[in-house]
C-alpha cells in the first residue's frame, strides 16, 4: 500500500449475514472494482490480491470481500449457487453506491471461476452502473441463458492450456451481445500459476478497466 492509499476493513449487511471486506482507494481514483471470488475462495486469495494491487497502482480502487460467510462456504452447494453469489455482489454494489467515499466512482466487476458467472448475472441488474466486467478463468457458461442481457463491456481471460474452460468460454462469448473480447494466454493453466502469467492477467484487466472508466 502506498502512502496515498486509504484502506478500510468493512462489513456489508446482506440479508441475515454480514460479509467482511477490504476497501482500498488510491488518491484521485478513476473508478472501483469489486472482486467476486469463486469456488470457495475468499478476499484472501493471493491471485486476486495481486490483480487488485496492480489496479490500485494504476489509480483504480478495489473492494475484495467474502461472498459467503465461513459457515456458508463449508456447504459446497452455496459455492455453486450463482443466484446467491450474484445477490451478495449486488449487496456490495449497493454499499459502494451509498458510501460517501465511493458513491461517485465508476464501478467494475472482476470475477474468477464461479464468481465470474455471478458478476455477469449481477451486471444485468444495474447495467448503467457497471462499466466493465473481467472474468479470469471464469465460468460464464453457467449463466448462458441470460448472457444476451449483459450490457457491460466484458473481457474473458482464459489460460491457453485450460482446454475445457476455453471451450466453455467460447460458448459464452458467442452468446454475449455487448462489447466483448476473449483473450487466451498461451502456456497458462487454470490458475495462471506459471511464471509471468498472472502478470499478464493483471495487465489485461488494468487496460480493460482503464479504458472503460474513462
Amino acid at each position: 500500500m502506498t502512502s496515498s492509499e486509504k484502506h478500510e476493513l468493512i462489513d456489508i449487511k446482506a440479508d441475515s449475514v454480514r460479509l467482511e471486506g477490504m476497501l482500498e482507494i488510491p488518491r484521485s481514483p478513476r473508478g472501483i472494482v469489486l472482486f467476486a471470488h469463486g469456488s470457495g475462495s475468499s478476499r484472501h486469495s493471493k491471485r486476486n490480491q495481486y490483480v487488485a494491487e496492480i489496479l490500485r497502482v494504476s489509480g483504480i480502487g478495489t473492494l475484495l470481500f467474502d461472498l459467503l460467510t465461513y459457515e456458508e462456504a463449508e456447504d459446497r452447494t452455496n459455492v455453486f449457487d450463482i443466484d446467491l453469489l450474484a445477490q451478495r455482489l449486488l449487496h456490495a454494489t449497493d454499499w459502494i453506491m451509498e458510501n460517501n467515499k465511493t458513491k461517485n466512482l465508476k464501478i467494475g466487476y472482476f470475477g474468477a471461476s464461479t464468481g465470474a458467472a455471478a458478476a455477469l448475472k449481477a451486471s444485468i441488474v444495474t447495467p448503467n452502473k457497471i462499466r466493465a466486467v473481467v472474468s479470469r478463468g471464469g465460468r460464464p457458461d453457467m449463466v448462458i441463458p441470460v448472457l444476451k442481457k449483459v450490457k457491460s463491456p466484458t473481457l474473458l481471460i482464459v489460460g491457453g492450456n485450460d482446454f475445457e474452460v476455453i471451450t466453455l468460454n467460447q460458448a459464452a462469448y458467442d452468446e454475449l451481445q455487448c462489447e466483448k473480447e476473449l483473450k487466451i494466454i498461451p502456456g497458462a493453466t487454470h490458475l495462471f500459476e506459471e511464471p509471468g502469467k498472472m502478470e499478464e492477467v493483471a495487465e489485461l484487466a488494468k487496460q480493460w478497466f482503464t479504458t472503460h472508466f474513462k
